[in-house]
């Protein structure tokens, strides 16, 4: 039977791509990119790229699942369904630790359920894949061009499912693919009651007005470059629903653009907080970064720095955009402290830069 469902599965997925759309019949409350039919239980993911849809019918809860994204493992964990994951990509930027505790129970030999690592897209680990026979591999691309592993796996006859909540603007759009993982492993009750009370708390948010908005500067250079976040990309939403503004911003867009640093030398003398500086934790590490740095307004001049590495790995994962990527409302409530000048006695995913 289990068997006869892959095959199931996989046949859908090829049958069905390249179907046409429209992204804005979508039911989702939020998100764009994929939709979930019922009678009987189908998931819906379209492309932001063609339109282009993978439909996966779903006939019985799936537990056995790959996951390429720590996005996804959040999800699966936070509907309590993170023991159908049964390998990974890059394990040490997995910030989950019941996740990472189950990989190192496996690497001792004492796991009664298993966990791997299977590495990364260049370097896959197919026969690992194989032996697993997952259910379905879940995973995200960067452009329109589909990927030679995804081809790969497919060639060798593993489900695959190509997922958008990255590219979704919206910081409700990508809490709401609890939903999809919902769907997937038979737990929609508890997948709607989570998305209900995430939503909820996030509008609440909102809906209290601050005294004054504040202009923030965010980033660093990321080598060469100085990314500003897009006027409707999903940083500046958060920034914008928390009373911020960010500086800089092209209005109207999603992806982010490119200034030099003289052009943020003068966006920082607007600043009034400075946010994700990099991996900075002090304002005397982020002094040295450049020697323009210590010329930037919030430097300068005293005013706040904040960084959203509360909650990192060793090896550099960020649960920002893990965990974060599924709570948004607590995301949301670190920024309205942050902008509002309020002092509680810890964040959720910032700390601030003395």
């Amino acid at each position: 039977m289990k068997g006869r469902l892959l095959i199931f599965i996989s046949l859908m997925l090829a049958s069905c791509r390249g179907t046409d759309r429209n992204i804005e019949e979508n039911s989702s409350a939020y998100a764009r990119y994929f939709d979930i039919l019922d009678n009987p239980v189908r998931v819906v993911v379209m492309s932001p790229y063609d339109a282009a849809a993978d439909t996966l019918m779903i006939d019985r809860p799936l537990d056995n699942l790959i996951c390429m994204s720590s996005s996804h493992v959040a999800a699966l964990s936070a509907i309590g369904a993170d023991s159908v994951i049964k390998a990974v990509s890059g394990i040490r930027y997995i910030s989950d630790p019941a996740i990472r505790q189950r990989w190192r129970e496996t690497e001792s030999g004492m796991s009664g359920n298993p966990l791997y690592d299977i590495g990364y897209e260049a370097d896959l680990d197919y026969e690992r894949i194989m032996k697993l026979k997952p259910d379905l591999l879940l995973t995200y691309t960067v452009s329109g061009a589909e990927p030679q592993y995804i081809i790969k796996l497919r060639s060798l006859g593993i489900p695959v499912l190509v997922l958008h909540d990255h590219l979704e603007d919206h910081p409700l759009a990508r809490a709401e693919y609890l939903r999809l993982f919902g769907a997937l492993t038979g737990r929609q009750q508890q997948a709607d009651s989570l998305f209900n009370i995430v939503s909820e708390r996030y509008n609440e948010l909102c809906d209290n007005e601050l005294e004054s908005s504040k202009r923030l500067l965010l980033n660093i250079p990321y080598g060469d470059a100085w990314y500003i976040p897009g006027g409707e990309s999903y940083m500046a939403q958060l920034v914008r629903d928390a009373g911020g503004e960010v500086l800089g911003a092209v209005p109207g867009a999603s992806r982010s653009s490119v200034i030099t640093m003289e052009q943020a030398y003068i966006l920082s003398q607007d600043a009034d907080i400075w946010l994700n500086p990099g991996h900075c934790r002090t304002r005397e590490e982020l002094s040295r970064i450049h020697q323009l740095f210590p010329k930037f307004g919030p430097l300068a001049d005293g005013l706040p720095i904040y960084n959203n590495t509360l909650r990192t790995t060793p090896e550099g994962g960020n649960d920002f955009w893990e965990s974060g990527a599924v709570r948004p409302d607590l995301i949301l409530e670190d920024l309205r402290n942050i902008i509002s000048g309020n002092q509680p006695d810890s964040l959720n995913y910032y700390i601030k830069v003395d």
